[in-house]
C-alpha cells in the first residue's frame, strides 16, 4: 500500500511510506441522497464530515483520488500561528479589531486542533517550535516589533525575537539573518492527522467515497446535484473543499483559487549532522517564494520550497530541492535523498481564506495560501457550525475581501508565471 502513486501529485511522500495502516474507502456505486454532500477529502472536508455526522445530519463526501493525495496529506505539517500574514501586516488593512478577532480565531484553530487529535487518539507526531527565519538583512526592526506586538497587543506572549548569532545556532546555519521564535505552536505529521480524522468522520456515520471525481455541480428539483461518473448525490447543501483542485468544476471558486505547485524532499537520518535543528523546531523563511524545513520524528530533514516551474518527476523534485539544501546546509552537500514529492497550494490574491457562498446552497471554502494545516481544519469545523445553527465565526473570514485572479481562466495562469518569476528574482537580490 506504501507504494501507492497518487493520480494527482508527483512522487510518493515519506508521510505516505510512514503512516502505517492506511484505510481505503469504496468508490460510490449508485445515486444516492444526504443532507450535506462535500466535493473533497481533505482537511476541510473531513472535518466538516465529522462535525455535521455528529450530529445527526446525513453526510456523503466524494473525493476524486485518495484521502491525503492533496495538499492536506503531503505539505509541510507546520502549525504556525496568526492568520498567513502577521497580525500587525493585516491591522493596516483591517483596523485592530478585525485583526485581532482573526488572530483569536486563528489560536482557536490550534487549540482545536491538538484538543480533537488527543480526543480521538490520533498520533501526529506533534513537536513544539517554529521559527520564521529572515533570508535578506534589513528585516531586523520588523522582526524585534513582530513579537512584541503580538505579546503586547494581541494577547500572544510565546514570541521571541532571535539575533543573527541565536538564529544561527538554532537552525545550525549561517544563512539566515536574524528571526523569531514561537514557542506557542508547532508542527505534526499531517497524512497521520488526516488518517485519523478519516476514521473519525466515519464512526460518527458520514459516507466517504475515494477515487469518486465529481464532473459537474447542478440544481435540480430544489437540491444541488453531484455528478460522478458512477451515480449522482442529491444534497440539500453542498461544501466545495477542493482548494487547489478545483480544476473546471465550479468557476467562482476557479477564478480565486490558484494552484500553485509545492515540493519537498526527505533526507536520511540526520545523525551525523545534530548542529541542524537542534531544538527541533520547524522553520519558514522570508522568501516570497517561501522555504520551509523541519526534522521528522525519525531525524530526518523535510525540506519543501515553492518554485515557479513546475514538476512531474520525483527526480527533478529531488534535484532542486538538493540546491536548496545545499545553500542553506553546506555540510549536507553528499547527505542522500529518500523521498521528494509535490503537490498543490491554493493560493488567492491576499492570502487569505476564501469563503462564499458560490451558487445556492453551495459553499466553496479553500485558498488557505500555505497556512492551512489548522485553518482548513478548523474551517470544516465552522461550517458545520454554521449549518447547526451552533455559531458563525465563519462569517469572519466570508466578510474579508478577496477578488478574483486578473485575466480570467485564460491569462490568470501566465500572469501567475509572470509574478512568480519576478518575486523568486527579487528574493535572490
Amino acid at each position: 500500500m506504501s507504494e501507492w502513486q497518487s493520480p494527482i501529485a508527483p512522487g510518493i511522500s515519506w508521510y505516505q511510506a510512514t503512516v502505517g495502516e492506511r484505510l481505503t474507502y469504496p468508490a460510490l456505486d449508485g445515486s444516492t441522497t444526504a443532507d450535506v454532500a462535500i466535493v473533497g477529502g481533505g482537511f476541510t472536508g473531513l472535518q466538516a464530515a465529522f462535525n455535521l455526522a455528529q450530529r445527526g445530519l446525513s453526510v456523503v463526501l466524494l473525493e476524486g483520488a485518495r484521502l491525503g493525495d492533496g495538499a492536506s496529506g503531503r505539505n509541510g505539517g507546520q502549525m504556525g500561528t496568526g492568520q498567513r500574514a502577521w497580525p500587525e501586516e493585516l491591522e493596516q488593512k483591517i483596523g485592530f479589531e478585525r485583526s485581532k478577532a482573526l488572530f483569536d480565531m486563528a489560536e482557536q484553530a490550534k487549540r482545536y486542533l491538538l484538543d480533537f487529535a488527543s480526543e480521538h487518539q490520533i498520533d501526529m507526531d506533534y513537536t513544539p517550535g517554529q521559527m520564521n527565519v529572515a533570508h535578506k538583512p534589513g528585516y531586523e526592526r520588523d522582526y524585534r516589533a513582530n513579537a512584541e506586538i503580538a505579546a503586547e497587543r494581541y494577547g500572544y506572549p510565546h514570541l521571541s525575537f532571535m539575533d543573527r548569532e541565536e538564529t544561527a545556532e538554532r537552525t545550525g546555519s549561517r544563512h539566515y539573518y536574524c528571526g523569531v521564535r514561537d514557542t506557542g505552536t508547532g508542527h505534526i505529521h499531517p497524512l497521520k492527522l488526516l488518517v485519523g480524522l478519516a476514521r473519525a468522520a466515519q464512526s460518527a456515520g458520514a459516507q466517504i467515497h475515494e477515487m469518486t471525481r465529481v464532473t459537474a455541480i447542478r440544481r435540480g428539483d430544489g437540491k444541488t446535484l453531484l455528478d460522478t461518473a458512477r451515480g449522482t448525490v442529491s444534497a440539500d447543501r453542498v461544501l466545495i473543499a477542493t482548494n487547489g483542485y478545483i480544476d473546471k468544476l465550479e468557476p467562482v471558486t476557479a477564478g480565486h483559487i490558484m494552484p500553485i505547485g509545492s515540493f519537498i524532499a526527505a533526507t536520511e537520518p540526520l545523525d551525523d549532522y545534530p548542529s541542524v535543528l537542534p531544538g527541533g523546531e520547524a522553520v519558514a523563511d522570508s522568501r516570497f517564494v517561501v522555504r520551509y524545513f523541519r526534522k521528522s520524528r525519525d531525524n530526518r530533514l523535510l525540506f519543501g520550497g515553492r518554485e515557479v516551474y513546475s514538476s512531474s518527476s520525483p527526480e527533478d523534485t529531488a534535484n532542486f530541492i538538493r540546491r536548496q539544501i545545499i545553500e542553506t546546509y553546506p555540510s549536507l552537500k553528499d547527505i542522500r535523498i529518500t523521498h521528494a514529492w509535490g503537490g498543490y497550494v491554493g493560493i488567492t490574491m491576499p492570502r487569505q481564506p476564501f469563503v462564499r457562498e458560490v451558487m445556492p446552497g453551495v459553499t466553496s471554502i479553500g485558498g488557505y495560501s500555505g497556512h492551512g494545516v489548522m485553518l482548513s481544519n478548523f474551517c470544516g469545523k465552522l461550517y458545520a457550525d454554521r449549518l447547526t445553527g451552533t455559531a458563525n465565526a465563519l462569517g469572519d473570514l466570508e466578510a474579508l475581501d478577496v477578488p478574483s485572479f486578473p485575466g480570467g481562466a485564460h491569462l490568470r495562469k501566465p500572469l501567475l508565471f509572470l509574478a512568480l518569476t519576478w518575486y523568486a528574482l527579487r528574493d535572490r537580490v
